[in-house]
């Protein structure tokens, strides 16, 4: 889908190019430079095709995916193998593929496949200076034309869509072709991915290692990656969501108290947090029973729009359920009343839907009771599920606070402790000799044979030991000949 398709799909017509044998590679080869006809292959990759001879030679060469380029005239394809021309060995192989396809009946060959309505007359002259024909045919029932989503990179380069919807185009190509009659969804996919990443991995420090990532790919870095190129654009907004995100949670590489919390932080108010990854799916929810309606009535006319749990009849029991809730939120009756009631007209326009769906009869009713259930359920299920955003939230916040990244706490006047000595403890048992020498590294510390406290703040050397005596440069330095009498470890200055 180009350009307004996403919104109008363009009409499409089945066609076959009709040409003589000798001048059907010159028609199939002004075909690909019009880049608006889609031609059917016979077989979809099986292991029946045949290589041909442009195919053996690019897999000798061992290149990898990479644009296919078509020349005019047939090439020598032993000289294109010696030069290393994967580009024009490609070309050749999917021409090759066309050719292997084609319908002969005498002298003339023969390819169906599809074109926008639009573009035949122009095509059909393009064509013609070859000696070829584009032959308008019936379309056959139960198959639709060929779905080109926004972000694909197929397509003529004057008509190739933007870098940043190409790179969303993977979001919703791993789950299926989106049917031709549909809205595309790559863009509103692709920001409410961006969107839900950021609420799960809201931390400005990490958003922003992210945009770093997205400018080393946009510049090819490593080389190795080159193929994930595309998709930097996408790496680009999910970090920048997650910097945003971090903003507003306060967080730069965890709770560090760097940026202050500007929305809430997530650990001090969990509650709050789910309720928002809540709503925000509900919100999600409801545009995509906006677009549903729309799907349907292009797809079956009103009368789908109007039964289809996905169309009107399904967002009536959705919208009900939410006033339902919101009765329940607010403690106004009024709401459930009208809730109820309009759950009730969604329910029995989706139960006609599904039972003409069925064979009828006791069979049908409880299939129909069924699937309604089932409806109701999903949608439940639907708006809860969208509080795993704010899990994961919490979950990679606690990761930051648990990593040691914490606001650190001064009091006034009070020196903190190193690391090191907040680890250590007071024991009776003599210290090895590690942890004496650790304890030598200390900058104020007092040797003495008194025992000590965890939370004293403040040592002094017993008045009956006149060879030790409190330090007050870098390292503790004994008084007196020989080397003082260990006993236990003083507490740390705090």
């Amino acid at each position: 889908m180009l350009r307004a398709e996403s919104v109008v799909p363009v009409r499409m017509r089945r066609v076959a190019v009709v040409a003589p044998e000798p001048a059907l590679r010159e028609t199939l080869v002004r075909i690909a430079e019009a880049g608006c006809v889609e031609i059917d292959l016979a077989v979809d990759g099986g292991s029946s095709v045949r290589r041909g001879p442009a195919a053996s030679r690019l897999q000798r060469l061992r290149a990898g995916p990479g644009p296919a380029v078509l020349s005019a005239a047939p090439p020598d394809l032993d000289a294109l193998e010696r030069e290393g021309r994967a580009d024009l060995l490609a070309g050749e192989a999917q021409l090759e593929e066309r050719l292997g396809g084609a319908v002969r009946h005498g002298a003339v060959a023969a390819l169906a496949g599809w074109c926008p309505e639009a573009e035949m007359e122009a095509t059909a002259a393009r064509i013609a200076g070859a000696g070829g024909a584009l032959v308008p045919l019936p379309t056959p029932r139960g198959v639709d034309p060929p779905t080109l989503l926004t972000g694909a990179a197929e397509g003529p380069p004057d008509r190739r869509p933007r870098t940043v919807l190409r790179s969303f185009t993977p979001l919703v190509t791993t789950y299926g072709t989106v049917p031709y009659a549909d809205l595309d969804p790559t863009l509103p996919a692709g920001i409410a991915y961006v969107v839900m990443f950021g609420l799960m991995f809201g931390d400005a420090g990490h958003g922003l290692l992210l945009l770093a990532l997205a400018l080393v790919l946009r510049a090819g870095r490593p080389r190795r990656a080159a193929a994930l190129r595309p998709l930097w654009p996408f790496v680009a907004a999910a970090g920048l969501a997650s910097a945003l995100a971090g903003l507003a949670y306060g967080e730069f590489f965890g709770p560090t108290g760097v940026l202050p919390v500007l929305w809430l932080a997530p650990l001090d108010e969990p509650t709050r947090l789910l309720t928002a990854a809540v709503g925000l799916g509900a919100v999600l929810l409801a545009l995509a029973y906006g677009a549903g309606i729309v799907n349907r009535l292009r797809e079956g006319g009103p009368a789908a729009a109007l039964y289809a749990t996905s169309g009107v009849a399904g967002a009536a029991v959705y919208l009900g359920l939410a006033a339902l809730a919101g009765s329940v939120w607010l403690g106004q009756a009024v709401y459930g009343v009208v809730g109820a009631a309009v759950v009730a007209v969604g329910l029995a326009f989706a139960g006609v839907g599904v039972y003409a769906g069925t064979a009828g009869g006791a069979g049908g009713a409880v299939q129909t009771g069924v699937q309604l259930f089932d409806a109701v359920v999903r949608i439940g299920s639907n708006v809860v599920s969208f509080a795993r955003l704010a899990a994961f939230g919490l979950t990679h916040a606690a990761l930051g606070r648990s990593s040691g990244t914490v606001r650190p706490r001064w009091r006034a006047g009070v020196r903190r402790a190193s690391p090191w000595q907040r680890s250590s403890s007071c024991s009776a048992t003599p210290w090895p000799s590690r942890w004496r020498r650790w304890w030598r590294g200390c900058r104020r510390c007092v040797w003495s044979s008194t025992s000590c406290s965890p939370g004293s703040s403040r040592l002094r050397a017993a008045p009956s030991d006149p060879g030790v005596r409190p330090c007050s440069t870098s390292r503790a330095r004994p008084v007196g000949p020989g080397r003082p009498r260990l006993g236990r470890p003083p507490d740390a200055v705090r």
